[in-house]
C-alpha cells in the first residue's frame, strides 16, 4: 500500500508531472521538461527512459542553442482529442492527437439562427466523417474541447444571453454534445479559446500573460494569467466590449450607452460605410479594401483601432498583460488597425505597462478558436489515465 510521501507515492506524482508539462506544451527537450517541472536532470532522464518503455511518450533527436538535445513528446497513439467551433456563420471542427498534432481539420458554413439541435446534429455528423477520414480508433478519444460565441456559466455550463446565436441561449453545450458523442466535453466560450489557440500554437508562445481581443459581430477578451485562463467566478471575465466609452454614445445591446462594442462590432461599423459602398460589405471586405488604399475603409479602420487601443488601455492598467494579439477579421489589416491600438495604449495607459506591451496580429486567423478548443481538451485531461493506458469513461457513439 502506497503511503503519502512514500518512494512509490512520489516517483508516481514525479511521473504525471513530467506526463503534464509535456502534455500541454506539446513537445519539450529533457532540459526544458527539468526547468518546468523543478526536477533534476537525472530524475528526468530516467523518468522518460521509463515513460518512453511503456510507450507514453516519444523522443526524437533535436538541437538546442545549437547543441544536440532530445525532445520529447507523448506517443502520437497514445490518444486524440477532438476541437469544434461553433461562430457567427460556421462550424469548424479539428481531430489532433496528444502531441499536438492536427490530424483533420474541415468547416462548413452554419446558419446563424438555426436551432441549438440543429447545430449539435451537424457537428456530431462532421466529427464523425473526420474520425472516419483518418481511420483512428474511436475509443482512443480523450475528450472534446467546444467553443461557442457566448459567456458559459462556470457553476452550471449554461450558455448565457448571446445576440449571436439567440435560440440557444439557457442550453447546456457541453451537456447536449458530450451526449451526442459519448464522450468528454469541455466547453468555453470563442475569445477563450482563441487565447489558448495563439497561446499554444501562435502569437503567444513564450509568454505567460497576454490578452486575446476578437473583433467580430461582438467584442470579447480572453485573459491568460500566469500561463492559465482567468474566467472569474461567473465565467464572464474579459467582456471588454462593454467597456464605457462615451455615456452619451448609442445604446449598446446590453442596455448601456457608449460601449467599446458600439464603436468596434462589425454590426455598428458596417453601417458607416454602406452609402458609399453598399450594403453587401463585410469586415472582410472592409479590411481588403483599406489594404488596397481606399481612404473612408482606412479611416474606420483606424478609428475602430483608436477605440480598442482605450480598452487595451484599461487592461494595462487593471492587469499589466505583456502581449496583447488581435483576432479576428480585423487582424487582417496589420498595421493599419495595430498603429492606431498602440497610439491609444501610449496615450491612456500607465507609461511602464505601456512600454511593456507588445501588440500583434494573431498568427492563426479563423483557426485559433478550433484550436484553442483542442488546447482545452488537452487541458482537461488526467495524466493518470496516460500512465495506467485508460481514457476517460465513456462510449463514443460513432463506432
Amino acid at each position: 500500500m502506497e503511503t503519502p510521501g512514500s518512494q512509490s507515492s512520489l516517483h508516481r506524482a514525479n511521473l504525471e508531472r513530467v506526463v503534464r508539462a509535456v502534455r500541454l506544451a506539446g513537445s519539450l527537450t529533457q532540459a526544458e521538461i527539468a526547468r518546468t517541472t523543478g526536477l533534476s536532470a537525472a530524475t528526468v532522464s530516467n523518468i522518460v527512459r521509463e515513460l518512453k518503455d511503456g510507450g507514453t511518450v516519444e523522443v526524437t533527436p533535436t538541437s538546442a542553442g545549437g547543441r544536440r538535445a532530445r525532445s520529447v513528446s507523448l506517443s502520437g497513439d497514445a490518444g486524440i482529442v477532438i476541437g469544434v467551433d461553433f461562430g457567427h456563420t460556421h462550424l469548424r471542427v479539428a481531430v489532433g492527437n496528444l502531441a499536438h498534432q492536427v490530424l483533420a481539420e474541415e468547416a462548413e458554413p452554419l446558419d446563424v439562427d438555426a436551432s441549438a439541435a440543429q447545430g449539435f446534429d451537424r457537428a456530431e455528423q462532421l466529427v464523425s466523417r473526420l474520425i472516419a477520414a483518418t481511420g483512428v480508433d474511436p475509443t482512443k478519444i480523450a475528450g472534446v474541447g467546444l467553443g461557442v460565441p457566448g459567456p458559459i456559466d462556470v457553476e452550471s455550463g449554461t450558455l448565457g444571453s448571446t445576440s449571436i446565436l439567440p435560440g440557444w441561449t439557457g442550453t447546456k453545450p457541453a451537456e447536449e454534445l458530450g451526449a451526442r458523442l459519448g464522450v468528454p466535453v469541455h466547453v468555453d466560450n470563442d475569445a477563450n479559446l482563441g487565447a489558448l489557440g495563439e497561446l499554444v500554437w501562435g502569437s503567444g508562445r513564450g509568454v505567460k500573460d497576454l490578452a486575446y481581443i476578437k473583433v467580430a459581430s461582438g467584442v470579447g477578451a480572453g485573459l491568460v494569467i500566469s500561463g492559465r485562463i482567468y474566467r472569474g467566478p461567473g465565467g464572464t471575465a474579459g467582456e471588454i466590449g462593454h467597456i464605457t466609452l462615451d455615456e452619451s454614445g448609442p445604446v449598446c445591446r446590453c442596455g448601456n450607452r457608449g460601449c467599446l462594442e458600439t464603436f468596434t462590432a462589425a454590426r455598428y461599423v458596417l453601417p458607416l460605410l454602406q452609402s458609399s459602398h453598399g450594403t453587401d460589405l463585410t469586415m472582410e471586405r472592409v479590411v481588403g479594401l483599406a489594404r488596397d488604399g481606399d481612404p473612408g475603409c482606412r479611416r474606420v479602420i483606424a478609428d475602430v483601432g483608436r477605440h480598442i487601443g482605450s480598452g487595451v488601455a484599461n487592461l494595462c492598467n487593471l492587469l499589466n498583460p505583456s502581449r496583447v494579439v488581435l483576432g479576428g477579421d480585423l487582424a487582417e489589416a496589420g498595421e493599419l488597425v495595430l498603429g492606431p491600438i498602440r497610439e491609444s495604449v501610449g496615450r491612456y495607459a500607465i507609461p511602464s505597462a505601456a512600454r511593456q506591451l507588445s501588440v500583434l496580429p494573431g498568427a492563426l486567423g479563423g483557426r485559433a478558436e478550433v484550436l484553442g478548443a483542442l488546447a482545452l481538451a488537452l487541458s482537461e485531461m488526467g495524466d493518470s489515465t496516460l500512465l495506467d493506458g485508460t481514457l476517460p469513461a465513456g462510449t463514443p457513439a460513432f463506432t
